[in-house]
């Protein structure tokens, strides 16, 4: 008889919400992770009372009534909302892309008028039928003030190479709202937990053994002797050992700066959108949980190159790494012990939503 049911590799929320209903079914887990905390990329770090957010900005978003009740009945959430801000070139612009936005760019105080200007915009490209990049597809979606402006920087840095030398796929469409509503996520339900995202996951692995400063790969052969079955939720290619080839991903970086003032910019996310910017927006922790701390935290994010010993975060969903993760999920269906989930298994960008209804789903078919 095996020590534990289930050996979960990763404390991040897909891990979490496993371990958690695993737990409450009678099943003994064991979830290791080889940073020193738990969470994953939700980690918050308490600095001078604030919660940071580690590892970029989470807003907790859904338009899945049934996700929004079972985070809540775990822990209370805030009614914080995200509201961005773009800067470029000193002008600050609302996102998403509403009446704000437009009035600010043209001037323009109706949806008529916005659509009418929209429309103008996009004509001198419509001659495009099939959009060789992603330049292309975003004059062809929004015209030339919106893409210079609010797309074609901050795109460029996100990716690392110009907007002409990335497929179009990656803008599929622009979406425009014609009222004035800041509100960023369109879903019904949207929060961030009361304490940060640090009680939620404390709660999710109540009953669970955790160690972390483990690597699972440190010591591959007797982690896979402990449990009877295993939850990998790390990349997937290192799994394998990198035999189908390696996945790639985009990077980021942070600088954190606590600083002597109350408030930096009066909001959590300002994206700044030049290309000659070095980072793509600047989170300032306190208004995730309307702060009155006399000091502030702030994050400068930057993309980054990704190579080993930097994090994954972003997958490059071209057709080469689709096929590649093709070749590694046909592997994973062969397997009898070990089960895979979670953004990096599964080589996908999801959101917080996402993830758990993922877990969930895993969870019905597996925990019978």
């Amino acid at each position: 008889m095996k020590e534990y049911d289930y050996l979960i590799v990763g404390a991040g929320l897909f891990g979490a919400v496993f371990a958690h209903e695993a737990t409450k079914l009678g099943k003994r887990c064991l979830v290791i992770d080889k940073r020193k905390h738990r969470g994953g990329n939700v980690y918050c770090e308490d600095v001078a009372g604030i919660h940071v957010h580690k590892y970029g900005a989470h807003i907790f978003h859904t338009d899945k009534k049934e996700i929004w009740d079972y985070v809540n009945q775990l822990v209370e959430f805030n009614r914080f909302t995200n509201s961005p801000l773009a800067c470029y070139e000193g002008r600050l612009y609302n996102l998403p892309f509403n009446m704000n936005t437009f009035y600010q760019l043209w001037g323009v105080r109706t949806p008529a008028e916005a659509k009418a200007k929209i429309e103008e915009q996009r004509s001198c490209y419509q001659s495009v039928t099939e959009p060789a990049n992603l330049e292309e597809q975003a004059l062809k979606l929004c015209g030339k003030d919106i893409y210079r402006i609010l797309i074609k920087g901050y795109t460029e840095k996100q990716w690392g190479r110009s907007a002409t030398e990335l497929p179009a796929f990656i803008i599929r469409r622009v979406p425009f709202r014609f009222v004035f509503d800041n509100n960023y996520f369109n879903d019904a339900y949207q929060g961030i937990p009361k304490g940060g995202y640090n009680v939620l996951i404390d709660k999710l692995l109540e009953g669970s053994d955790v160690r972390l400063e483990t690597d699972y790969f440190e010591n591959r052969s007797y982690w896979d002797e402990i449990a009877g079955k295993i939850l990998f939720t790390g990349c997937i290619d290192e799994f394998y050992g990198f035999r189908c080839g390696s996945l790639e991903y985009r990077s980021l970086r942070f600088e954190q700066q606590l600083l002597e003032m109350e408030d930096f910019q009066g909001n959590a996310v300002v994206n700044y959108t030049e290309r000659e910017i070095p980072y793509t927006r600047i989170i300032e922790h306190k208004h995730f949980e309307f702060g009155k701390q006399p000091v502030t935290v702030i994050t400068y994010e930057y993309p980054d190159n990704f190579e080993p010993g930097k994090e994954p975060y972003y997958p490059v969903n071209d057709a080469r790494n689709s096929q590649i993760y093709q070749d590694y999920q046909a592997l994973a269906q062969k397997e009898q012990r070990v089960l895979f989930g979670g953004r990096l298994a599964q080589y996908t960008y999801a959101d917080m939503d996402d993830t758990i209804e993922a877990a969930l789903e895993l969870c019905k078919h597996e925990l019978k």
